[in-house]
């Protein structure tokens, strides 16, 4: 069938088809693959930095959030030989992963319904990570109001070590904290996080668990620091996420998270993530300066 919507435009001086421009993504707003492709431009010069030189895993929706999905790792057939791509082990099997590290390739992914975006925390060698990423994950009875009280203390612990942290909304009901790291062994990463989750539990011992024991969970936070092992990808800043209304993995400075009284302050649509990408610039640069870089304590 013919795709009445489809064009033809050039980016940076790549060709790109689009199509089925009038899709609905999300039923529940009407936002639609065209509305996707025009977040995904304006919040580019913010969110590319952030993606070069790492894998990216893709959840792909072709139909929407309420059509299939699944996870795409590997660069399918037929990709244009201009994708960046970097060949990844994952077991006993080495494939090629798109490397979004500029507009062409993110609107091309974009393009094929990946709407979310997800990224680990290394670049290029998954044995030396440049990040460390704390998840903060709330169980039932508790939510994002939590989850801000156990970031502003792991803010104070990090602070301590001499490390700088950038809090983020998962688009969900949590809080991912990142901390840009000179390359470090990926084993240490994951045993500074992990004793991280022990000194949260420790100064909050009736809100936080370092354990993924679902029976442990209900009322209070989990630290996830698994996120931290070569083999995990984190929803990327400024993507979008699959939820039933269009929902980002939001950038925060820490004086709104620490002013947030109601989850609802810190829910943020495609278009107001995109309008403080326009008025203030990326508020994590940070992260993607080698200058900014901590080094883990010992």
């Amino acid at each position: 069938m013919t795709d009445p919507t489809a064009t033809v435009t050039e980016v940076a001086g790549r060709r790109l088809r689009l199509t089925h421009l009038d899709r609905v993504l999300y039923p529940g707003s009407g936002f639609t693959k065209a509305a996707m492709l025009h977040y995904y431009t304006r919040v580019a010069p913010a969110m590319l930095p952030h993606l070069a030189g790492r894998p990216a895993s893709f959840l792909r929706l072709p139909e929407g959030v309420t059509g299939q999905q699944f996870w795409a790792k590997r660069v399918p057939p037929g990709s244009p030989a201009w994708v960046p791509r970097l060949a990844v082990t994952h077991r006993q099997e080495t494939m090629p992963q798109v490397v979004v590290g500029d507009l062409p390739t993110l609107l091309w992914a974009a393009n094929l319904g990946c709407l979310e975006i997800h990224v680990p925390q290394w670049r290029e060698q998954p044995d030396s990570h440049d990040r460390l990423i704390i998840d903060l994950d709330p169980g039932e009875g508790a939510g994002l109001l939590e989850c801000c009280v156990v970031a502003l203390t792991a803010r104070e612990l990090l602070a301590a070590d001499g490390l700088t942290a950038f809090p983020k909304t998962t688009g969900s009901k949590g809080l991912h904290l990142t901390v840009a790291l000179v390359n470090t062994p990926a084993e240490q990463v994951s045993e500074y996080a992990r004793e991280l989750a022990r000194r949260l539990r420790r100064a909050l011992p009736d809100l936080v668990v370092d354990q993924m024991a679902k029976q442990l969970r209900p009322g209070r936070v989990f630290v996830d620091w698994s996120q931290n092992s070569s083999a995990k990808n984190t929803a990327a800043v400024y993507s979008l996420r699959a939820r039933p209304e269009p929902a980002v993995s939001a950038p925060l400075d820490w004086p709104e998270l620490a002013a947030c009284r109601r989850a609802e302050d810190l829910a943020f649509t495609p278009g107001a993530v995109a309008e403080l990408v326009a008025d203030r610039g990326d508020p994590h640069a940070a992260l993607t300066d080698p200058g900014a870089a901590g080094t883990l304590p010992g």
